[in-house]
């Protein structure tokens, strides 16, 4: 479903990723572990099409992510891939549900069946009743639940998740790893995550260990 191969980046003369081959299949969950350094983050934001490579191909369903520019990858990244990140980037002056929404009205979705959706997403996500309120009111794990549910809604074909349970305590960041194993049985999503988190990367599918730049284990 999404493959990579090759994969190089450099930032000045830090010679970050050194030719790293990837793939991901679909409804699969595959965890990026290794030491602070080892590049995970720069290569989910390169299968994640945030950042370009400097050598090397990327392939999702065919498609030859390299050649896509501007608006043409912004339509395909909203399309087939959400984000889950640590810090949960929902915007203030909205509410949760409105969060949700985003993603949706960017694509072109209806009101109505945006409302359909993001309570549909909701209630799997155990949020239903927190869906009027702003980001300031909910806790650190509502929070992430909201931008969960916001990767989601326009029902992308994988879900890439940088240490998504960071920022939360013990109990939320146990809840939020179950939420991803369910989400995969009910949505068929597959998911990247990178994490820290040795509990997520044990649960995970396939582990992939990433050091000094290259995969090292998967």
């Amino acid at each position: 479903m999404l493959i990579a191969k090759g994969i190089h980046k450099s930032y000045g003369s830090l010679h970050v990723l050194k030719g790293v081959d990837l793939e991901i299949t679909e409804s699969e969950i595959v965890s990026i572990v290794g030491s602070s350094g080892a590049g995970k983050s720069t290569l989910l934001h390169i299968l994640g099409t945030l950042d370009q490579p400097d050598q090397g191909e990327l392939t999702m369903q065919g498609k030859n992510l390299m050649t896509l520019k501007g608006d043409s990858l912004a339509d395909f990244r909203n399309q087939q891939i959400g984000f889950i990140f640590q810090f949960h980037n929902l915007l203030p002056e909205f509410t949760a549900q409105e969060n949700i929404q985003i993603p949706g009205y960017i694509l072109g979705t209806s009101s109505e069946a945006l409302q359909k959706k993001s309570g549909e997403l909701a209630e799997i996500l155990g949020i239903s009743h927190r869906l009027d309120h702003k980001p300031s009111t909910l806790s650190g794990g509502e929070q992430q639940r909201v931008a969960v549910a916001r990767a989601l809604i326009n029902n992308p074909s994988v879900v890439f998740a940088d240490e998504p349970s960071g920022n939360l305590d013990t109990a939320n960041a146990k809840g939020l790893h179950e939420l991803f194993f369910k989400l995969r049985s009910e949505l068929k999503q597959a998911f990247v995550i990178v994490t820290h988190n040795e509990e997520l990367a044990g649960m995970a599918d396939r582990k992939v260990v990433m050091q000094d730049g290259l995969i090292v284990s998967s």
